[in-house]
This record gives structure tokens, C-alpha cells and sequence, in this order.
């Protein structure tokens, strides 16, 4: 293979040591996701007329749970990993989650919360989702630079390679050379899901509520069912299937569902919402 037709990628997984704590590339971006995707819901919540003031108090309770739930799954994914070193369990800095687990742990932890506070869910669902979209995405630019999951090899010309020792992905890639960055297609997906969703919503999909949320959550199901097929770091659980392609499914039958439920109710009588370089970005109070 020419080798000018290969991406390689010379970045070691670590950046240093911050008071005691390893920082890696795939935490930073990781954090950089959550901050921006908070805050890009936030904005979309003024502009559905959600509570400001609400949606914050559901990021604060939704972050800590997807965070718990991304560790979670990854564990009992790759249980092989831990069994004998049950301490590296909590070390989440040195890379290791589960967007699945976040997802699912933050969902269930944020509508619970919600239902316990008699917000209107399905507004709240339509702000979160736009923000999840794109932390999801800012979040694997660090699996680019980490190298942490394995994808099938390939002669595309925008192949790469891991050439530090220190990746994850180095071993991997002198044993079967260039390969997919399969994570960069996810992000690429990802973004596009999010220009889908302001696209729609601005064009009609504001007057049925909940509605953003399930395009965003069958997109993103389809794209890891998807991409799952040339990744190679989850193991086979039932008919050929593995675990992020079940939960994937699962994912597409429940939001399909919902969906249909909401639109057979009809859309709702809203005014049509201010673009979102109208919205103020200074904190308001609305209900």
C-alpha cells in the first residue's frame, strides 16, 4: 500500500499529569463535549420556551448518571479487562466508557428527575437532544487521537495508522496496517444529524413535541448499528449481533414507536420559535 495514502497518527493516548490525575486526550474532549453540549441545550431551551433554570438542574443530574452508566457498561463489556484488577474499575480518566451506557444511564436518570418534578418531558427531550448530538461528536475527536477502538483494515485513502507505542491502537495497526477510523465516521454522522435536526425542527417539527428527540435517537441508532460492522471491539452476543447493535435496535423500535405515538396525537398550536441567533445569550426566565 502507498504509505502517502495512509493518515498516521502520532499522538500518544496521555497529555500529563494534573494534580496527581492522568489526563487524556479521550477525557478532555469528553469534558469538552459535555460543556459544550449543555450548553447548546440550554439555548434550545430558550428557544422551545423550556425553563432555563430546569433544563440546567436536569444537566446536573444527567451527567453524573451517564457518567456512572458509560463506565458501567464498558466494565461488564470487557469484564476480561477487570476480573483481575477490580481497582482499575474507577480509574475512568485512563479512557474506557460506554456511549451506550452514558446514554441509557442518562436518559433514565434525567426523565425519572423530570417526571418527579412535572416538567414537560418531551420539550425537555427536544433541548436535550440537540445538545447531545453534538457533545456526542466534539466527543470522538478524542477517540481519533486516542486510538482506543479498533476497526477493520482497509486501502482507503483516509485510512490511519497509530505510529506512537503508546496507543491503544498501535499494536493493532502493525498487525493489520491501515485501518478505518471508524469513530471519525461516527463524528462526521453525528454532525450531521445535528444540521437534520435544526433543519426540521425550524421547518415544522417544533409543533409536535418530543419529536427532535426521537429523530435524534433513531439517527444515532442507525449510525452505531451501522458502523458497528467494522469495529472490533465488542464481541458477538446473539445472532451474529453484538451488544451496541442490540441496544441499537432496541433504541430504533422504542423511538419509532414514540414517535408514531406523538404524531398520531397531532401537532400542537406554537408559535414559531426565534432563530437561534435571536435568542439572547444571557440567562432568562421562561415557562
Amino acid at each position: 500500500m502507498n504509505p502517502l495514502l495512509v493518515i498516521e497518527i502520532p499522538w500518544g493516548p496521555n497529555i500529563g499529569h494534573v494534580f496527581g490525575l492522568l489526563l487524556t486526550w479521550h477525557g478532555l474532549f469528553t469534558a469538552v463535549g459535555i460543556l459544550i453540549g449543555v450548553q447548546v441545550a440550554l439555548r434550545h431551551s430558550r428557544v422551545m420556551g423550556f425553563n432555563e433554570d430546569d433544563m440546567y438542574t436536569i444537566a446536573l443530574v444527567a451527567v453524573p448518571f451517564g457518567i456512572v452508566g458509560a463506565r458501567a457498561l464498558f466494565v461488564i463489556e470487557h469484564w476480561g479487562r477487570f476480573s483481575q484488577e477490580p481497582g482499575r474499575v474507577i480509574q475512568i480518566t485512563e479512557g474506557g466508557i460506554s456511549v451506550w451506557g452514558a446514554l441509557i444511564f442518562g436518559f433514565a436518570g434525567a426523565v425519572t428527575f423530570a417526571l418527579w418534578r412535572r416538567y414537560n418531558v418531551r420539550v425537555g427531550l427536544d433541548a436535550a437532544s440537540m445538545g447531545l448530538i453534538i457533545g456526542l461528536g466534539l466527543g470522538r475527536l478524542g477517540d481519533l487521537v486516542n486510538g482506543e477502538h479498533l476497526s477493520k483494515a482497509t486501502e482507503l485513502p483516509w485510512a490511519v495508522v497509530y505510529t506512537n507505542p503508546d496507543s491503544p491502537a498501535f499494536a493493532h495497526s502493525v498487525a493489520v496496517g491501515s485501518h478505518h477510523p471508524a469513530t471519525t465516521y461516527e463524528m462526521l454522522a453525528l454532525f450531521a444529524i445535528f444540521a437534520l435536526l435544526i433543519s426540521i425542527f425550524y421547518r415544522g417539527l417544533y409543533r409536535y413535541p418530543g419529536g427532535t428527540f426521537a429523530v435524534a435517537a433513531v439517527g444515532y441508532a442507525v449510525t452505531r448499528f451501522l458502523l458497528t460492522y467494522i469495529r472490533l471491539d465488542s464481541p458477538d452476543v446473539a445472532l451474529g449481533l453484538r451488544v451496541p447493535q442490540i441496544v441499537a435496535l432496541l433504541t430504533f423500535v422504542v423511538a419509532g414507536g414514540l414517535a408514531w405515538y406523538w404524531v398520531r396525537q397531532g401537532p400542537e398550536e406554537r408559535e414559531a420559535p426565534l432563530p437561534l441567533g435571536r435568542i439572547p445569550i444571557h440567562r432568562t426566565k421562561t415557562s
